[in-house]
């Protein structure tokens, strides 16, 4: 079973300035909870147990969000404030681990999981990116939990993917799937992947967003990937090699995904969740009325 994922939270963040000069862009909140907060709160509900930050010295903000506060705990309590109290303790539950690791420089993606290997080490693992939101409202399980059912029944490593415009394709890594398209909460072998293709060149319109499920085995393989752009150790290479040794499918998602890396999508995202926010969706609503009508 997989219980551990990885979250590379180490990146400067510069698709977010000026917001995230001073603080992480994973703590840069979506109604009243820092974005990172949600992607942990996926993972737990895809019956992760074990979160590994992929850290950076200028990050301990985000590591102090998950510790617990006991000078705040105990004023709240003194002053008789049990929701917020009970909120601030229930962040992550006590069955959850949070335990962190230091990227000393950044080298990539690849090189950010391969941080990781020490903690997770030949188990398999979830990778999520904290950049992108995925809202699985309305799902009977959401579309992490999805993924890791498709590995433990094929044993091969699963891309999440979702149907991109085809006249956007060329800002993303595109599959190219062996046979067919997978329908929505499906999975298919990969005949492999493209990176940022011209769109007459693209073998399909499904775009990997930023969720996977890997065996142990790609910790060797990314130790043995020369940097490529950039210089820095690209995580697709790795998997290319690995799709060449024992497979890579690709799982189509059925959530909706928000890029919260991106002003608009950071703004889409808080559209979304505080439409049906349980204490402030009604007041916001009336709000969008409000200025929808002076538009």
């Amino acid at each position: 079973m997989i219980r551990k994922a990885v979250l590379p939270v180490a990146g400067f963040g510069t698709r977010c300035l000026p917001a995230s000069k001073a603080i992480p862009k994973e703590m840069i909140t979506i109604v009243d909870k820092p974005v990172i907060q949600y992607v942990v709160e996926e993972a737990v509900a895809a019956g992760i147990t074990e979160i590994v930050l992929v850290t950076h010295s200028s990050k301990g903000a985000i590591e102090n969000h998950f510790d617990k506060h006991f000078e705040l705990e105990t004023t709240l309590e003194a002053k008789g404030k049990h929701e917020l109290l009970e909120e601030l303790r229930n962040i992550v539950p006590d069955t959850v681990k949070i335990i962190s690791v230091r990227q000393p420089e950044p080298l990539g993606l690849g090189h950010a999981v391969l941080c990781a290997r020490p903690v997770v080490g030949d188990a398999p693992f979830a990778v999520l990116l904290p950049d992108v939101l995925v809202d699985g409202e309305g799902l009977p399980r959401n579309d992490l939990a999805g993924m890791v059912t498709a590995f433990e029944a094929s044993g091969q490593a699963q891309l999440m993917v979702e149907e991109v415009p085809w006249e956007r394709v060329e800002k993303y890594g595109i599959v190219e799937p062996e046979a067919g398209v997978p329908a929505p909460g499906e999975s298919l072998p990969l005949a492999g992947m493209v990176e940022k293709p011209p769109r007459d060149r693209a073998p399909s319109n499904l775009a990997v967003i930023g969720r996977y499920v890997l065996p142990g085995e790609i910790f060797p393989l990314l130790a043995e990937t020369p940097p490529g752009a950039g210089g820095e150790i690209q995580l697709t290479d790795a998997i290319e090699a690995l799709r060449a040794r024992s497979g890579v499918a690709a799982y189509r998602m059925q959530g909706v995904t928000y890029d919260c890396g991106h002003q608009l999508g950071y703004l889409e995202a808080i559209l979304a969740f505080a439409r049906r926010h349980p204490k402030y969706g009604a007041g916001f609503r009336e709000l969008l009325d409000r200025y929808a009508g002076e538009a």
